[in-house]
């Protein structure tokens, strides 16, 4: 009865008023605007990753030392997302989303030309930087113009993200390979089409600002006790945010297995060049791109836990059996896996959001940021492993990680389970 009630409540626009209507709307233009510079702004992430054979070869870099490269781009971004987050849920700030492009931009241009393994690390963290304050900022626009369709909306907004990271074994095959280190000059372009783009979205998210006084707009209670179900308080919110934490940060760590060392992997275990494994890493990454657009449309309709749920249980038995696969195999696997697994990263952030109800960049800075960005640490780890034990051990070790989607047994049901 509780279900049909809310129903009928959120079906009868004709008893709205117009104001209440419009803010209900989904507003697309932006949503496709902020997805696109959240392509673009990822991309320019994984011109980082797309290098690494790259470094590999012109530094005679090790490893490990892949894996810090990996760890100080991810830990400067997830380091700072949350505090980013919070800042702007306080005091929004729409010009920083351009002074994040900026940051980036001037992050490619040191790729391009650093000479030693010191100012190559300097230039990530400008990269890491320009994403750490552009995400939180992002998410913002998401939520201002979702509308009534907050896991859609989300996916969307994360298609954008997962389709530019998906960009990075295309650029590394066509650009990259033949290249070399300079062709991160061309991330440059990347951000100068990010800024062109947001001078559309600025002065859209600066006038719903003004309408809440330059404040960021505040759910209403009855709205978000709906949202956060059978979360009935601080503790229990404490606890499912720390549960969900876990599950995103061990999902990070598989991801980072994959898009930092599985194409040395394919390399040395199916004696494929470097360009030719891209191809494996490409269909990962395409692959989950289209779980996160549709793991957002089921996920209005199931409920975010059991999407989640779906996401890294599904892709368990994938990820554990794709070490042990003929090369043959491993194309269709790889990109099963992909698409279950990213089908519950959207989900996974909207799932916080309703957590914390009205803390829209901090709870986006923890899961995109903080939990996400803290799994370079696995790509540290399974990096210095690498150089000790092979990299046919790293990758058995990372397919058990997924098994730790279990833990999200234990959240509380979502608004869609308590209808």
């Amino acid at each position: 009865m509780k279900g049909r009630s809310y129903a009928l409540a959120i079906n009868q626009p004709a008893a709205k008023k117009a104001g209440d209507t419009l803010r209900s709307a989904t507003v697309y233009t932006m949503l496709f605007a902020i997805s696109s510079v959240h392509l673009l702004n990822d991309a320019m992430q994984t011109v980082v990753t797309a290098l690494f054979p790259i470094f590999e070869q012109s530094l005679k870099l090790t490893y490990g030392q892949i894996g810090w490269i990996a760890f100080t781009l991810n830990m400067t971004s997830s380091i700072m997302q949350p505090v980013v987050g919070a800042m702007s849920d306080r005091w929004p700030r729409p010009w920083m989303l351009p002074a994040g492009m900026l940051c980036s931009m001037a992050g490619m241009a040191g790729l391009a030309v650093a000479p030693n393994y010191a100012l190559l690390l300097l230039s990530v963290v400008f990269v890491g930087l320009g994403s750490a304050v552009f995400h939180p900022e992002g998410s913002r626009v998401v939520h201002m113009a979702a509308g009534n369709r907050r896991a859609f909306a989300q996916s969307i907004y994360q298609v954008g993200g997962n389709f530019g990271q998906s960009l990075g074994p295309i650029m590394t095959a066509a650009i990259f390979i033949p290249l070399g280190q300079r062709g991160a000059a061309w991330g440059m372009l990347l951000a100068a089409i990010a800024i062109a783009v947001l001078f559309k979205v600025v002065p859209w998210y600066a006038a719903r600002l003004a309408e809440h006084g330059g404040k960021a707009p505040k759910k209403q209670a009855g709205a978000s006790n709906r949202n956060v179900g059978s979360i009935a308080n601080n503790k229990v919110v404490a606890i499912a945010l720390s549960i969900l934490l876990l599950v995103v940060f061990a999902r990070s760590w598989y991801g980072a297995a994959i898009g930092s060392f599985y194409q040395f992997y394919a390399r040395d275990s199916y004696a494929l060049t470097i360009q030719s494994a891209q191809v494996l890493l490409f269909l990962f990454m395409i692959f989950g791109v289209l779980g996160t657009f549709f793991g957002g449309i089921l996920a209005d309709r199931i409920g975010r836990k059991k999407m989640m749920l779906i996401s890294i249980l599904g892709a368990a038995p994938f990820a554990l059996i794709l070490p042990h696969l003929p090369l043959g195999w491993a194309y269709p696997v790889i990109a099963l896996l992909g698409f279950i697994l990213q089908s519950g990263f959207s989900v996974s952030v909207v799932y916080a959001q309703e957590l914390m109800p009205g803390k829209v960049g901090t709870a986006s800075g923890l899961i995109t940021g903080l939990a996400f960005g803290m799994g370079a640490l696995g790509s540290v780890i399974l990096g210095n492993v690498a150089d000790a034990q092979g990299m046919e051990f790293v990758m058995l070790l990372a397919s058990f990680l997924p098994l730790f989607g279990l833990l999200a047994l234990w959240l509380p049901k979502d608004r869609k389970e308590t209808q």
